[in-house]
């Protein structure tokens, strides 16, 4: 009872947001003040006819599509192999604990140029006379014989460009996925690989029949909050190719669904970054929904 306030609050708090983003999302053709009646405008659909019919809708889409699909399955399988790594190590587990946790405390902005940095070629592309330095990634790649790529500079590729997105998402996501894979593992009771021990289990098998089943609801939550933190991704494309979304010369190409929201709001279409928003938010609700759903027939409690 003495909680019931608070919840109310909290409610109210959480509630209002979404409908004050509907409210907006539907007003149309907003007039101004009038002499005598006021503000007028109309109702209807037609934010989010302009929101689809939006030039780079479609690319926007598909790029917080991919990113998704990509980034969840590789940090999560790769934040599962380490946090059972970590879990397996004594010696220096704490401080390889907070050095894999660092990257979550850090500024992803600041990260993301420390990676433009190492993909970055400083000159022209495709003219080495005029090129003076190449950037780490591309002197690693030559050091074993390799020919250097043109990553994010003017006129690279797109498949570059997400090869790069890919890996800064990746490692920006780990550390709070080893966080909470490697809390799930302590918690797995030790009497269940004793008893593998006894039977001379061997480690894969143990691995995916005692280590995976019992951990679970742990992977099950890292990857449905890793598809929500996907599907809003905005940060590490500012990060990485700054303002313009893309390579110079191709500005956008890299947008997601967040960076369109945040394109309409300078010019003051807030009715159409409102139903960007709910389109947004009904993506993302349906992606969880199923995400729930599969989860309930794989998952172990």
């Amino acid at each position: 009872l003495y909680l019931a306030p608070a919840l109310v609050l909290l409610m109210v708090f959480t509630v209002w947001p979404i409908i004050n983003t509907v409210r907006m999302s539907l007003l149309e053709n907003y007039s101004g003040l009038k002499a005598a009646g006021g503000a007028t405008f109309n109702l209807g659909f037609g934010n989010f006819v302009k929101v689809v019919k939006y030039k780079r809708f479609v690319s926007c889409l598909k790029n917080t599509v991919l990113l998704c699909l990509w980034t969840v399955p590789i940090s999560t399988l790769l934040a599962l192999l380490i946090a059972v790594a970590l879990n397996s190590i004594k010696f220096l587990q704490k401080a390889l604990q907070t050095i894999f946790f660092l990257p979550y405390v850090t500024n992803s902005i600041a990260i993301g140029m420390v990676f433009a940095a190492m993909f970055n070629i400083i000159g022209m592309p495709h003219m080495e006379r005029l090129i003076q330095t190449k950037g780490i990634v591309n002197n690693v790649i030559e050091l074993f014989g390799g020919h250097y790529v043109n990553w994010i500079n003017q006129g690279s590729e797109y498949w570059a460009n997400m090869f790069v997105m890919i890996v800064y998402i990746v490692w920006n996501a780990l550390p709070f996925k080893i966080l909470v894979l490697l809390g799930g593992l302590q918690g797995i009771n030790k009497q269940y690989y004793d008893a593998a021990k006894v039977d001379s289990t061997p480690r894969w098998r143990v691995f995916t029949k005692i280590t995976v089943p019992l951990l679970s609801p742990m992977i099950a939550y890292v990857v449905i909050t890793g598809f929500i933190g996907g599907f809003k991704e905005y940060t590490s494309i500012v990060g990485i190719f700054g303002e313009t979304m893309g390579p110079a010369g191709d500005a956008g190409r890299m947008n997601t669904i967040v960076g369109m929201i945040y394109d309409a709001l300078p010019k003051s279409n807030y009715g159409v970054a409102s139903a960007a928003a709910l389109i947004l938010f009904a993506i993302i609700f349906v992606v969880t929904m199923i995400n729930m759903q599969v989860s309930k027939k794989r998952v172990h409690y």
